[in-house]
């Protein structure tokens, strides 16, 4: 019977993704940070690198200006990590887009015209005039 193995840096990143959350939510005071949800976060296997994952609503340049206050928000993130975490090294934070979501979402669009699809053809292929089925 083999024990599932969890890595360190995993364990680690999900700590950070929770932290991360928690940071943005209370303590960012710019005004250009809100509306962020972190969906993940990778962390390198030396711990010395953190990509913070983000999704938002906001599109164009209300985006841009999102991710400009994160960028910039990127020491007091680090500095706030130390404060709770216990790590020999504080990685440092990117912050990147996650695209992952949209990217689902256009994979269930694209599965649904093809389920379309195959009930439209289906359903010329079988016969319409229900003689085969008898009732007791």
């Amino acid at each position: 019977m083999s024990k599932t193995t969890y890595k360190r840096a995993d364990r680690v990143a999900d700590q950070i993704r929770m932290e991360v959350a928690d940071i943005l939510m209370r303590k960012i005071k710019d005004p250009r940070v809100h509306d962020v949800t972190v969906t993940d976060v990778e962390l390198t296997g030396d711990l010395r690198i953190a990509h913070v994952f983000v999704t938002t609503m906001e599109t164009g340049e209300a985006e841009r200006d999102i991710f400009a206050g994160l960028t910039k928000a990127s020491g007091f993130v680090r500095s706030e990590l130390g404060r709770r975490l216990s790590l020999r090294y504080l990685p440092d934070v990117i912050f990147k887009k996650d695209v992952s979501g949209a990217r689902g979402d256009r994979i269930v669009k694209l599965l649904d015209e093809l389920h379309g699809e195959s009930e439209h053809h289906g359903s010329q292929d079988s016969p319409s005039s229900g003689q085969g089925t008898a009732d007791s």
